[in-house]
């Protein structure tokens, strides 16, 4: 959770930023509360976004769960499930056609498009989730899944009842991310050992939080990401 003392920069600015100065980092999102935004809008973002960077877009996409953003923002929290449904299929559609017509709950577009399509057609679609009801959609809709499953046998038992949704949704659980979380508290001893038991557990992808661990500037989470990829496993 968080408040109005934690900074957060808008994401897509930041990846535009990013994108500008690096030549192999992967831009992905963890997250964007996709039913708080302009489904358009954030299709053209990305696809700009994914060809300025030459196809490094990874959109994590999910529904939120703080109420307040979304009064402030004028969007309806009530329907954010259903609409987050809604939104990634238009989303895949728009990356992946010239001329889009679509009609739906929420949107609709007559004969348009966006111009350039991204460098990935479609861009990659994972999304986060901890409620059961959500875990699910993700299985059915996601490229991938943002987990916050332990490194333990907990997790290895929330990783195959995940794979069991997915095979039950008509999909190959080969072809669906996972991502393991390694906080980035303790020695570099222990966030290695986290990471080999993500790797053994069966994760896909690996990711370093040093946020909110107490590390001083910009450098220092910099450095830490530094020691960690030198000495984690290869995923």
């Amino acid at each position: 959770s968080y408040t109005h003392v934690d900074p957060f920069h808008e994401p897509f600015v930041l990846f535009a930023y990013l994108a500008a100065v690096t030549k192999k980092l992967e831009l992905a999102f963890g997250i964007v509360i996709l039913p708080q935004r302009q489904t358009v809008l954030v299709a053209k973002q990305a696809a700009t976004l994914d060809v300025l960077s030459l196809g490094r877009v990874r959109l994590g996409a999910a529904i939120g769960w703080n109420h307040v953003e979304y009064e402030a923002l004028g969007m309806s929290w009530r329907d954010r499930a259903p609409r987050i449904e809604e939104q990634i299929a238009l989303l895949r559609l728009l990356w992946t056609t010239e001329v889009v017509d679509f009609r739906g709950r929420w949107h609709r577009i007559d004969r348009a498009g966006i111009n350039p399509l991204p460098v990935q057609r479609p861009i990659p679609i994972w999304m986060g989730a901890d409620q059961e009801v959500a875990v699910k959609r993700v299985a059915r809709l996601g490229d991938g899944w943002f987990s916050h499953l332990p490194p333990n046998e907990e997790g290895r038992a929330g990783l195959e009842r995940f794979r069991a949704y997915v095979r039950e949704a008509g999909r190959d659980p080969a072809t669906v991310g996972v991502e393991g979380r390694v906080a980035a508290t303790g020695s570099l001893d222990d966030w290695v050992r986290r990471a080999v038991a993500f790797r053994d557990m069966g994760m896909t992808h690996l990711e370093l939080r040093t946020a909110g661990s107490g590390l001083s500037d910009i450098d220092a989470h910099v450095d830490a990401m530094r020691r960690f990829r030198e000495a984690a496993p290869v995923f």
